[in-house]
């Protein structure tokens, strides 16, 4: 009944939101197509009703920023036709233009719909990089700051009214984001890089549910909270819910609250579900939550039940220890840079399949569909949130940025915790030492522990930079459940040693590293070399050079027992900035042949072709299963 009444929910606004390219105005464009823009939102969960505006729309540079000026927040403007996600420029990723275009500009996106009910809806963008004011019908309704990050806009709607939707997207200077504290590792692709969807807002709304599975006497206890609005007079909200999975149905009862007029409470509900088909790598089972206020609201999504804890050095799922073995991925595809489409993903989802891999890793949040991609594939993720900085650096510093960098972690937990595939949240990129005392210590203190309340069922992480590890344990991993060690041996250091000697020095520093932490989780979770055609195949930078030390690695950490899986860096080769040419490489290499502006350690390059280090990770890692 509940899937009937979100089909039902969708089926109304698809035929509400007549979304159209643009109509005849004064820029010349075609006359409307009255028809939804697909409608089926790309990303399953979520309220229903929901329709995607993922049709054709008008996209604009306007490099001088005088768009305000002339009116374009009213859609006075014309412009290349686009489909969102979009982003321009996207193959000039290197030489002088790769410069310019990662300098960043300003750029214009617009598009029209109609509803044919009135109401207030809400406008859900899933990112925009890096400031976004957004218009409708000439008046802005919200503004936000930070890619990867989903925001939503509200307007009320006139039925039969042609309303015009206006996106200006400013992604300038990232010197200026870095001093912000929105420091990035990847190329500066600006504009609208993921989905943009609609819905009408009716009378309650559920939001940001949130799931726990514990593993008790042979079956599973479940605690699932939603947040409820009321958009009506105070008044007990009879929110039900079920998860059902072939042909078996568990309801969930929630205990009514009061909830005032415009105020939100959170609705807990508990079941017990014997033999219930677990998510794991091996079996990646999933469950069909739905949620409902008869009448006035739904919420979907595909869920899955398994438990993960780090039990001293061990990282157990559903009670049993895993190794994780794959490569981290960059939402990067030539042309789109990262405006990702499902197909985009699937061959994301592939390649990791291609490698055998059970894991992966990201920098920084993926977006829901990508994520529900993992999930269904049975990819455990290691992911990345909060500020993103360079090895040792940290330029979230200060009050308001530390509270900016807080609120990107909550936004993160709230968007995604359902996933079964995010199995640990990694609150920093390569730390060094004990970390950084301006604003990094502080912060992944105070947010490990947070995070540990309000996610109890995942462990945290911290990535280290290994080349300056630390010397003892300190404040800053008090509330740090796994380590991520970052190991550049035989390529940034020791780049000319023999096999013996790396596979000593890579003995001899994680044995340190257990001595520092006895008691926490160690994965290696970024290690690799460049490889190209430009360098001889066996010299640094080379092919057969890469896949070899990438052999090394892998053997080496498989006969380590206590740690716990390795993570390649990368899976495909991506843009960073132009300026990028290998970093410290070049003083052991000083000829060494790299792409100005790519980072080229991925298994496969830019345009997805495989490099003989995959075959490499392939074999390694079906051995490992």
């Amino acid at each position: 009944m509940l899937a009937a009444a979100a089909a039902a929910a969708v089926a109304v606004i698809a035929a509400a939101v007549l979304a159209y390219a643009a109509g005849s105005d004064a820029a010349g464009d075609p006359p409307p197509v009255l028809a939804p823009h697909g409608g089926t939102p790309s990303i399953y969960a979520g309220p229903g009703g929901r329709a995607q505006l993922d049709g054709l729309w008008r996209f604009k540079r306007d490099r001088d920023d005088t768009g305000l000026d002339k009116g374009y927040q009213a859609g006075r403007f014309s412009g290349a036709l686009v489909t969102p996600p979009y982003v321009p420029d996207a193959v000039k990723v290197n030489g002088r233009r790769g410069i310019s275009t990662f300098r960043g500009t300003v750029g214009w996106y617009r598009t029209n719909f109609q509803v044919t009910r009135s109401g207030r809806y809400a406008i859900r963008l899933e990112s925009v990089n890096h400031k976004a004011q957004v218009f409708i019908d000439g008046k802005r309704v919200g503004t936000h700051k930070g890619e990867y990050l989903p925001f939503e806009v509200r307007a009320n709607l006139e039925a039969g009214r042609r309303h015009r939707l206006v996106v200006r997207a400013d992604w300038r200077c990232p010197t200026c984001m870095k001093r912000d504290g929105w420091h990035r590792l990847w190329f500066n692709f600006g504009g609208i890089n993921r989905g943009v969807s609609i819905r009408q807002i009716g009378a309650s709304e559920l939001r940001h549910p949130s799931l726990r599975t514990r593993l008790v006497d042979g079956g599973a206890l479940v605690n699932l909270a939603v947040h409820v609005r009321n958009n009506a007079a105070t008044r007990e909200i009879p929110l039900r819910g079920s998860l059902s999975r072939d042909g078996r149905k568990v309801d969930l009862l929630f205990t009514p609250e009061p909830v005032g007029q415009a105020g939100t409470e959170v609705l807990g509900a508990q079941a017990r579900i014997e033999d219930p088909a677990l998510w794991s790598p091996e079996a990646p089972n999933l469950w069909e939550l739905e949620l409902e206020v008869p009448g006035e609201s739904t919420y979907r999504a595909r869920v899955g039940l398994r438990e993960v804890r780090a039990v001293g050095k061990q990282l157990m799922v559903n009670g049993r220890p895993v190794r994780l073995h794959g490569a981290s991925i960059h939402e990067d595809v030539i042309g789109r840079g990262d405006a990702l489409g499902p197909a985009d993903q699937d061959g994301l989802v592939a390649g990791l399949k291609a490698i055998n891999a059970n894991a992966t890793r990201a920098q920084h949040p993926l977006d829901q569909g990508l994520l529900e991609r993992l999930d269904a594939a049975g990819i455990m993720l290691w992911q990345g949130i909060g500020p993103t900085d360079a090895p040792g650096a940290w330029t979230s510093r200060g009050a308001r940025r530390i509270r900016v960098a807080k609120d990107r972690v909550r936004t993160t937990l709230r968007q995604t915790q359902l996933h079964p595939s995010i199995i640990t949240w990694n609150l920093a990129n390569e730390v060094a030492g004990g970390g950084h005392p301006a604003g990094q210590i502080p912060y992944i203190d105070s947010m490990a522990a947070e995070l540990k309340r309000r996610d109890p069922g995942r462990p945290i992480a911290l990535d280290i930079w290994g080349a300056h590890p630390p010397r003892r344990s300190s404040r800053i991993y008090r509330n740090i459940d796994m380590i991520g060690w970052t190991n550049y041996i035989g390529w940034y250091e020791s780049t000319y040693a023999s096999n013996s000697q790396l596979r000593r020095e890579i003995r001899t520093r994680l044995a340190h590293l257990r001595r520092v932490f006895p008691d926490k989780v160690i994965a290696v979770t970024e290690f690799g070399a460049e490889g190209n055609g430009r360098n001889e195949t066996a010299e640094p930078g080379g092919f057969a050079f890469q896949a070899n030390l990438l052999d090394l690695h892998l053997g080496t950490y498989e006969r380590i027992p206590d740690v716990v899986g390795a993570l390649v860096w990368n899976l495909r080769d991506f843009a960073v900035a132009p300026s990028f040419a290998g970093g410290s490489i070049t003083r052991s290499v000083p000829d060494i042949r790299l792409v100005r502006g790519v980072n080229q350690k991925g298994l496969y390059d830019l345009r997805n072709k495989a490099k003989p280090s995959a075959q490499v990770a392939a074999r390694r890692f079906a051995a490992g299963r």
